[in-house]
C-alpha cells in the first residue's frame, strides 16, 4: 500500500546498490544532468554510458568523503543514476529527509531549489547545497554529466517483510538496482543480474526450484517510454512476447504480467492511466479479450481495482488462501 507505506526513492536506490541504510542516513537517488545558461538541458545527460557514469561517481567519492558532520557515500547506478547517502553521528529523528526534490521533471526549467519541508529537515537541507556545489564544482567542464539533480529524499524504512505476510519465500530478479532495493526492504532475496531480458529468464529457471514466488521486472518498456520512443518499447514488449513460452514451460501456479505504472511514449513520462493486468491460471473464467493491451483489458473479468488487491487475488488462485473466518 503506496498511502500507507510511503517509501523515498532514495531509500531504494541506496538498498539496491547494496547499502545497508541505518537510522543515522539519509539517501538520496541522483541523476547527472546536462546544465546549460541556468537551465536543465537534459535530465539524464544523454543517458550516459554506465562506465562512464560509474567513473564520475567513483572519482567524487574520492574527492568528497564528508560535509560537516555528515560522512557521504556515494554509490554508483546505471546510465546517469547514482545514489547518494548522509551518514550523520547519531540517529535522526522523524521528518530529517523531508526535502523537497532539486528535479523539476521538465527540461528548459532551472533546477528547483534545495527546500526543507519542516524543520527537522534543515540541517541536512543545507549539507545537500553544500554537496551539489561541491560536486558541480568538480564536474562543472564535463560535456554532459556538468550537474546533478537530486530526488527521493529518505530515511530507512520500517516495513513488514513479504514472507511474514504472504508465508511466500521469494526472488527478486532485476537488472535495475532501485526495483532490487525496494525486493530486499521487504524481505526478498536479490541478488544483482546483469543482461538483459533473456538472461533474467535464464536466472529465473536456474532458481525455480528453490523458492516460491518470483518478482522479474522488466526495465527497459518504462525507459523507452520515458524517451518518447514507440517503436522500441513496442519491440521491447515483443521481445517479451517471444521468450515468455519459456517462463510458461515451467509450469507456474499463477502467472501475472503487469506493470508498476503507465509510462505513455506520447508524454514521455509517467501517468496516472490503469495498468493492464493478466492473470493466468488453471481457474480464471476468461475468454473476454482478444489481446493484451490497455483498451483489451478494460473489457476483462478484473475491471478496474486498487494495486493491494492483486496479491489476494494471486493466493486465491493458487489455492493458498484461507478461508475467511475458517
Amino acid at each position: 500500500d503506496a498511502i500507507k507505506w510511503q517509501i523515498g526513492r532514495g531509500a531504494l536506490e541506496a538498498l539496491g546498490l547494496g547499502i545497508e541504510l541505518r537510522k543515522t542516513d539519509i539517501a538520496v537517488r541522483c541523476n547527472y544532468a546536462t546544465l546549460e545558461k541556468g537551465v536543465i538541458k537534459d535530465r539524464r545527460a544523454g543517458r550516459i554510458p554506465t562506465e562512464k557514469s560509474r567513473k564520475l561517481t567513483e572519482g567524487l567519492q574520492k574527492k568528497i568523503k564528508k560535509i560537516e558532520n555528515a560522512e557521504v557515500i556515494f554509490a554508483p547506478g546505471m546510465e546517469h543514476r547514482f545514489a547518494v547517502v548522509l551518514r550523520f553521528p547519531a540517529p535522526l529523528e522523524k521528518g530529517a529527509a523531508d526535502i523537497m526534490d532539486t528535479d523539476p521533471q521538465k527540461e528548459g526549467k532551472p533546477p528547483v531549489k534545495v527546500t526543507p519541508m519542516c524543520p527537522q529537515a534543515e540541517k541536512a537541507a543545507k549539507i545537500i547545497e553544500k554537496l551539489i556545489r561541491a560536486v558541480t564544482e568538480i564536474i562543472k567542464n564535463q560535456a554532459a554529466a556538468n550537474f546533478i539533480l537530486l530526488r527521493g529524499f529518505s530515511q530507512a524504512p520500517d516495513i513488514p517483510h513479504f514472507e511474514d505476510v504472504y508465508g511466500l519465500k521469494s526472488l527478486a530478479i532485476a537488472t535495475y538496482p532501485m526495483y532490487r532495493g525496494l525486493a530486499k526492504l521487504i524481505g526478498m532475496d536479490a541478488p544483482a543480474v546483469t543482461g538483459g531480458v533473456k538472461e533474467e529468464i535464464d536466472f529465473l529457471k536456474q532458481n525455480y526450484k528453490k523458492y516460491d514466488f518470483f518478482f522479474l521486472h522488466i526495465k527497459k518498456v518504462d525507459s523507452y517510454g520515458e524517451d518518447g520512443n514507440f517503436k522500441e518499447k513496442t519491440a521491447e514488449i515483443e521481445r517479451f512476447d517471444h521468450i515468455l513460452p519459456g517462463i510458461l514451460a515451467l509450469e507456474p501456479e499463477v502467472l501475472i504480467i503487469t506493470g508498476d505504472h503507465s509510462t505513455p511514449s506520447l508524454l514521455k513520462g509517467h501517468s496516472w492511466h490503469p495498468v493492464p493486468v493478466l492473470l493466468s491460471s488453471a481457474y480464471v473464467f476468461g475468454g473476454l479479450c482478444n489481446s493484451f493491451s490497455e483498451r483489451e483489458c478494460t473489457k476483462g473479468e478484473l475491471g478496474i481495482f486498487p494495486t493491494v488487491n492483486i496479491m489476494p487475488l494471486a493466493l486465491a488462485n493458487a489455492l493458498r488462501l484461507k478461508k475467511f473466518g475458517a
